[in-house]
């Protein structure tokens, strides 16, 4: 009976200290409908997605501008606007010309012999993305594509920043142009027929003429009645060639609407309709592009080419370097999509808006 109280106390000890551990390991673990305030620990995986800055001097920065067709005036601008961004930042340029696959790649190994850490390109071939994005990583070099989107082998678009046209929307605005002026001049539908040269082999391209033609039946247009123009070019020959298989097909019509994926394929279609005897009061031709429809502007007398949808190479030369520029120096990656609109220009107000835009003196 004397040793009744020790053991009472050595037992509630032992009790209390029991109570004390579980009440730890308790708070340790985390309990269904509560939340931890630990931060998260960062993965080895995304500390290696954060942009990092190169600590680069711009002088230090060699960026390359890849075009497929460098005679076109374009790109000629694209190049214009590029250097001024180089000009301004004080990295250097270069410039190449890439009108096949195997110009393409052997640009991209001088541009790593030059030390470049990025290009931009217009690609001569869409489905090169993928051997172009792997030339690139062998040099550690990073990759922005301009105008003509890479494709995978996959068939779909790949994900690598790119800056191209609103396609399907520039078409539209086409298309709405030919229709008023259609209107404008009183034309009846009876004995009009429209002419589409078509470049179906290039997403965006079929994107621009599949506009034009739904705003045309949209709005009334009968759809039988514009007639597509297949070209096996994207320049004046191939249009003038498709275009007068077209016409030799339809001679019962008095008077033609043209619209197509550039000016060249529009100039094409023009041509061959001043060959036949059909003059500017006879058609409406629209193009997309701008530069190449200036000389027909400034002919003494007008020609079947009414307008023109100006593209933005202002943003697709001087912008996607910037963007390049940014991604090399300070680590700030571009958005994967980017795309421009046009502004609507003709024969009375082409040089106030080019020269606003500046592409003319």
């Amino acid at each position: 009976m004397n040793g009744w109280p020790e053991r009472r106390v050595r037992r509630a000890a032992l009790l209390l200290g029991a109570a004390l551990a579980a009440a730890v390991l308790g708070c340790q673990r985390q309990q269904p409908g509560t939340t931890t305030t630990t931060p998260p620990k960062t993965t080895t995986a995304t500390a290696k997605t954060l942009p990092k800055a190169s600590g680069l001097e711009p002088s230090q920065i060699t960026i390359g501008f890849l075009v497929k067709m460098p005679e076109e005036p374009w790109f000629q601008n694209e190049w214009k606007f590029a250097q001024q961004c180089a000009d301004k930042y004080g990295f250097k340029l270069v410039k190449i010309g890439t009108p096949d696959g195997a110009k393409v790649l052997e640009a991209i190994d001088t541009l790593a012999a030059q030390g470049a850490q990025g290009f931009v390109i217009c690609t001569p071939d869409v489905k090169l993305g993928p051997s172009i994005v792997a030339r690139a990583q062998s040099h550690d070099m990073k990759v922005f594509s301009v105008d003509d989107q890479f494709v995978g082998a996959d068939g779909k678009f790949m994900d690598v920043p790119y800056m191209g046209i609103a396609a399907r929307a520039i078409g539209e605005k086409v298309g709405q142009t030919v229709w008023d002026e259609f209107h404008n001049r009183g034309w009846r539908v009876e004995g009009t027929a429209a002419c589409a040269v078509t470049w179906d082999q290039l997403n965006t391209s079929k994107e621009r003429t599949d506009g034009a033609t739904a705003i045309l039946v949209k709005d009334g247009f009968p759809a039988d009645r514009i007639y597509r123009a297949p070209e096996k070019s994207t320049d004046i020959p191939g249009a003038l060639d498709a275009a007068n298989a077209l016409l030799t097909q339809h001679p019962e019509a008095k008077r033609w609407l043209v619209f197509s994926m550039n000016d060249e394929g529009v100039l094409g279609a023009v041509r061959a309709l001043e060959g036949r005897g059909f003059g500017p009061d006879k058609v409406i031709a629209v193009g997309i592009g701008g530069t190449s429809a200036v000389p027909e502007f400034q002919k003494a007398e007008p020609t079947g080419l009414y307008a023109t949808c100006l593209l933005a190479s202002h943003r697709h030369g001087y912008e996607t370097t910037e963007y390049m520029y940014r991604w090399i120096k300070d680590g700030a990656e571009p958005p994967k999509d980017t795309r421009t609109e046009g502004t609507i220009i003709t024969r009375d107000n082409y040089q106030r808006i080019m020269k606003e835009q500046g592409l003319l003196d």
